[in-house]
């Protein structure tokens, strides 16, 4: 293969992670709306707007051979040409010269190069405002490639080609897009598709809002919601709207700054037009994703709403105040309201009196760990009720791919069932995975001639107690084995969800010792024998002993 004229030996520099949210070439901006301005701006039907929510974005790092069926780089005779031409494809300055290096190429194409010719294509068309025209032969002849070798694809391939066929505006019913479909209906043994009904032509947040309904878009999210720019009509963004992408960022764990400072913005800037019960869902991905905005005035307007609402949607008022603890961000001013006695007697008679007490509980719980300066009204102790008194419902349904059973094994053959509680609820109400007592000189003791609980309220500063807990000083050491799933996590894999990082940030201002056991360290073990090594380290780590010398 040759390079074109004018390249000799330059390659252009690959898009990072980080620059998602810029055309190519372009650095990342940090303005709030600027990853609403592509779907605000853009003409397009309710299916292209989910498309464009929708359709995954193809790095060259995940479209390795690995990924798309080929051989290994490494252990194949055109490793080389393979990937040059692949190196080519991300370089192409114009979508006459893509066309020109899968021709000229036939016998160093592979499967997992039309997904990046496609890919190639959408940046050279995004990348200006105004992009110059293509010739329909160049994509009909691109087309009839894909059309061509598609019978070869993996069902990988083919979703990727087709989810960027639909993004770069190929009509859903071109020979491209149903040969796509087709071979894909094929592989499933699925019926014939029905043709489509006629989709009407949506601007702006009303075309926003039809994708966000979408029920395939709610099937299917996706991290990265769009990676080019166009101007924003700030007008168009109505309450409905962000509420709708605030529910997905937090169902899916989206922690998305730019979209994120977006909602924060939009709510300061409409504080005098938004209730309560639009706030709520606003603020709710904030403390669910553990995101705390740099938008200034965000605390400050949500004070305003909260005196401003707190007598007039009980329910709202507490939630509000939930993602604000997740936040670490409690205003006293509205923990004095809601822990009043007339507050507390209004909500007792509704029929949400349950999960509000319970939000009180956790509430009050808060500010005895940390809020040492607080010293207005409490939640009454007989109003007090368990917080979470089992594992939460994302737990239970994801029961199957977690870890505590092969953990619960490992520990049983390590230590002994008698010296060990498994999903033990400790005062005020926080679900155990795996709790130890532990003795002053290290030694694991049998946790039925103990009592596992350590008490609460603490009897000493919170702060102090933690600080200075250690295993070998402490008599009434409790030790908490925390596993740290991967639906624990934003779904970057890096940041705790706030109502995790919760319940650990309590547990040990309450002086349990934490032992975290992350996913990553988990999936890496390969059977019970290595397991039961790893959680060895994981606790002589930490100074314990167990079996006859441990007494």
């Amino acid at each position: 293969m040759r390079r074109p004229q004018g390249e000799p030996g330059t390659r252009a520099p690959r898009p990072t992670e980080g620059a998602t949210c810029a055309g190519p070439g372009e650095s990342w901006s940090p303005s709030p709306n600027s990853m609403l301005r592509v779907l605000l701006s853009a003409q397009a039907s309710p299916a292209r707007l989910s498309g464009l929510l929708l359709i995954p974005p193809v790095h060259p790092c995940c479209l390795g051979p690995s990924k798309w069926g080929d051989r290994p780089l490494g252990g194949c005779p055109n490793a080389g040409p393979v990937q040059g031409l692949q190196r080519l494809l991300e370089q192409a300055r114009s979508p006459g010269e893509l066309l020109r290096w899968l021709g000229q190429n036939p016998t160093k194409v592979r499967a997992h190069h039309y997904p990046v010719a496609l890919r190639r294509l959408g940046q050279l068309l995004g990348s200006q405002p105004r992009p110059p025209p293509v010739e329909q032969a160049t994509l009909q002849d691109l087309s009839q490639l894909i059309i061509r070798n598609c019978p070869s694809f993996d069902i990988h391939t083919i979703h990727v080609c087709l989810h960027l066929a639909v993004l770069l505006g190929f009509t859903s019913d071109g020979p491209l897009v149903c040969a796509l479909e087709q071979e894909q209906r094929r592989r499933f043994h699925l019926p014939p598709k029905p043709p489509p009904p006629l989709q009407p032509v949506l601007r702006g947040g009303q075309g926003l809002e039809a994708a966000l309904s979408c029920p395939r878009f709610l099937r299917y999210p996706r991290q990265q919601l769009i990676s080019s720019l166009a101007e924003a009509r700030p007008e168009e963004l109505t309450p409905h709207v962000m509420v709708l992408l605030a529910q997905h960022l937090a169902r899916h764990r989206l922690r998305e700054p730019q979209l994120l400072e977006a909602i924060a913005h939009f709510l300061v800037v409409q504080e005098a037009q938004l209730n309560s019960k639009v706030v709520q869902k606003l603020v709710l991905p904030f403390g669910r994703l553990n995101y705390l905005p740099l938008e200034q005035q965000f605390m400050p307007c949500l004070e305003r709403i909260l005196a401003r609402e707190a007598g007039v949607a009980p329910l709202a008022t507490v939630n509000i105040l939930m993602s604000l603890c997740q936040l670490r961000c409690l205003p006293f001013r509205a923990l004095h309201f809601v822990f009043s006695p007339g507050f507390i007697n209004h909500v007792s008679g509704t029929p949400h009196a349950l999960i509000v007490r319970r939000y009180l509980s956790l509430l009050d719980t808060a500010v005895e760990l940390e809020l040492p300066g607080y010293r207005g009204p409490r939640l009454p102790r007989r109003q007090q009720v368990p917080i979470f008194p089992q594992p939460l419902i994302t737990d239970r349904a994801r029961s199957k791919y977690s870890h505590k059973d092969i953990v619960a094994e490992g520990l049983r053959q390590l230590l002994g069932e008698e010296k060990y509680r498994q999903d033990l609820t400790v005062p005020p109400g926080y679900c155990t995975d795996f709790l130890l007592c532990v003795s002053s000189s290290g030694a694991v003791l049998p946790v039925r001639t103990q009592d596992p609980f350590l008490p609460y309220p603490p009897r000493s500063c919170p702060q102090s107690r933690a600080a200075s807990n250690s295993t070998t000083h402490n008599p009434a050491q409790r030790v908490v084995l925390m596993l740290r799933e991967r639906w624990h996590f934003c779904r970057d894999g890096r940041v705790l969800l706030g109502s995790r990082a919760l319940r650990e940030r309590h547990l040990g201002l309450m002086g349990y010792q934490l032992l975290p056991l992350p996913f990553e360290e988990l999936e890496s073990q390969r059977g019970l024998p290595q397991l039961k090594s790893y959680l060895r380290q994981k606790l002589q780590a930490l100074g314990l002993r167990w079996g006859p010398e441990g007494g």
